[in-house]
């Protein structure tokens, strides 16, 4: 139960009921962390863009590897709901229960590629710790081969799981199993 007044669907009208109905036709539904901004319509919206700038648009980074990131990042910060969320997108990739499994609860037994397990590395890293040796990491995603804008889109989903991790937990969003299925992952 969210800690704040939500204004949910059938309770929406005007601009908010819009947004509403934009999202539920371009993500597939309406999810809690779109409704506990319903206080500030216009909040959903920029935050909706820049999810999907971040998550969606053309990038060196694969959307699993993003998606992956995602769920390393909530792990660290404790936050079950964007956990929950983005291993089901993960999965829609991998289709493999047990992966998920291990990617949600320690990704270091995963048999993973060397540049997964170093954007694991980083987003951890970058999320227990903000100061940490950035450059060493970025070193190293880049004698793997990544260049400098796929460090940057990593860095951008790291920051903004951050973000949201922080809106969901400081709001208090409850993990909803119901809300998991029906998303639009392409």
């Amino acid at each position: 139960m969210a800690y704040i007044d939500v204004i949910g669907y059938e309770e929406s009208e005007g601009e908010l009921r819009i947004i509403y109905d934009d999202l539920i036709k371009s993500r597939g539904k309406l999810a809690d962390v779109h409704t506990i901004q319903s206080l500030n319509p216009q909040s959903i919206v920029n935050h909706m863009d820049l999810y999907m700038t971040i998550m969606f648009k053309k990038s060196p980074l694969k959307r699993v590897q993003r998606e992956m990131i995602a769920v390393v990042v909530s792990k660290a910060n404790d936050c079950d709901y964007c956990q929950m969320h983005h291993a089901e997108a993960v999965n829609h990739y991998w289709k493999d229960d047990q992966k998920i499994a291990l990617l949600k609860n320690d990704y270091s037994k995963l048999d993973l590629s060397e540049v997964d397990r170093e954007l694991c590395d980083y987003a951890k890293a970058l999320t227990v710790s903000p100061n940490h040796d950035n450059q060493s990491s970025i070193e190293k995603l880049k004698s793997l081969g990544l260049n400098n804008r796929a460090i940057l889109d990593a860095s951008l989903v790291i920051a903004y799981f951050n973000f949201v991790n922080r809106i969901v937990l400081g709001l208090g969003l409850d993990v909803n199993k119901e809300e998991l299925a029906g998303y639009k992952y392409e």
